[in-house]
């Protein structure tokens, strides 16, 4: 008899000689149950404790997703609280200059979806909230997340549905913010000479300091 026929339905299927899961079932036979606890600490809205850790964070990954399910991760960072929330329910995130892909942006428009992941340097735990998202150039918004730099062209404004801090175990697994664990940054060639290398256009080859006096006028 062969391995396929002796297969349940909750079983994977062996695709190139590997275990593939494609139900839900039989992914979750390989794990336990949540704990009580990492289920109720799924939030609604943004309480005491996630609006401090927002205050203090300078940077965010927004994860997003298009009509075509077309995924991306983007950074972004500023001063400490740059995201504001400006009540339990609502998180304003101004639009800084970039590459004027506008990934995240075109994603939220095609999907109104928007997952973001709070970091705090130095803190292991992290937050993650997951909402509607708008694009917005409402003035009296823009105004809400302006600094002493710029007005945004845009904002996200995300209406918040799920909200929870994360356990510590990814950083402390990676050791992220130990002074031990950072790489020289000469290990690489400079990002000018890679994206050269990668699309085969010329660019100035510049140095690591003057990319980065050169970002510097525009953060």
């Amino acid at each position: 008899m062969s391995t396929a026929s002796t297969l349940t339905p909750t079983q994977p299927t062996p695709a190139n000689g590997v275990f593939t899961h494609t139900t839900l079932e039989s992914l979750r036979a390989l794990y336990p149950a949540p704990k009580e606890r990492a289920v109720r600490k799924q939030l609604d809205h943004l309480d005491v404790h996630c609006q401090r850790f927002i205050a203090l964070s300078p940077f965010v990954v927004l994860a997003s997703s298009g009509a075509d399910g077309a995924m991306d991760a983007s950074p972004r960072g500023g001063v400490q609280g740059f995201v504001k929330a400006p009540n339990a329910h609502t998180l304003l995130i101004p639009d800084a200059p970039g590459n004027h892909r506008l990934d995240t942006l075109e994603n939220i428009v095609a999907s109104g979806r928007l997952g973001m992941l709070f970091m705090i340097p130095g803190v292991d735990e992290t937050l993650r909230v997951n909402g509607a998202a708008q694009i917005s150039t409402d003035p009296a918004l823009i105004e809400q997340v302006a600094d002493e730099r710029r007005r945004p062209t845009v904002v996200i404004r995300v209406r918040v549905e799920q909200a929870y801090l994360h356990c510590a175990k990814a950083f402390m697994r990676s050791r992220l913010w130990s002074a031990q664990a950072q790489v020289e940054r000469s290990v690489l060639p400079t990002m000018g000479r890679m994206i050269s290398e990668q699309t085969g256009l010329a660019g100035a080859d510049e140095t690591q300091e003057q990319m980065l006096a050169r970002y510097q006028a525009d953060l």
